[in-house]
């Protein structure tokens, strides 16, 4: 599945969305939105994605979905704690890349109340890939 799937391919440490890992085990990994090719890219947003090529919650098994919501949870709790937040907003919306995704994004104290929600990394702070790099791994100490 590797060949086929982008996700599949990130996981493998290749391809066009590879980006800064937070944490991974057996059956789920986090990583940060990567930087754009500008270099730069907005802070605080996490993907948390199964391993297994599963295409949505309804064609997991009730283990995965106890580990996928589990992580999530923590990395809304990992932006929390690091980063300025108003709001830690979660999305499941994959429809570019048919392997679950789950966004898990901050939207930071200040950001104007006409900016929408899903736009709130629109307004982030942009930091530089390594700067990014550095942040992931710094996440890593909130989940167990």
């Amino acid at each position: 599945m590797a060949d086929e799937c982008l996700i599949c391919e990130k996981h493998a440490g290749r391809g066009e969305l590879l980006a800064p890992m937070v944490w991974a085990d057996e059956s789920v990994v986090v990583t940060h939105r990567g930087a754009d090719p500008t270099g730069y890219g907005p802070l605080g947003y996490l993907f948390v994605e199964t391993r297994r090529h599963v295409e949505s919650w309804d064609a997991m098994e009730p283990d995965e979905v106890a580990i996928v919501a589990h992580t999530a949870w923590a990395a809304a709790r990992a932006l929390r704690a690091e980063l300025p937040v108003e709001h830690v907003f979660t999305a499941i919306v994959g429809r570019r890349v048919p392997h679950f995704h789950q966004h898990v994004f901050a939207r930071f104290r200040g950001t104007p109340s006409e900016v929408d929600w899903l736009e709130s990394p629109l307004v982030a702070p942009e930091r530089s890939a390594s700067e990014i790099a550095e942040f992931a791994t710094r996440l890593s100490r909130y989940f167990t």
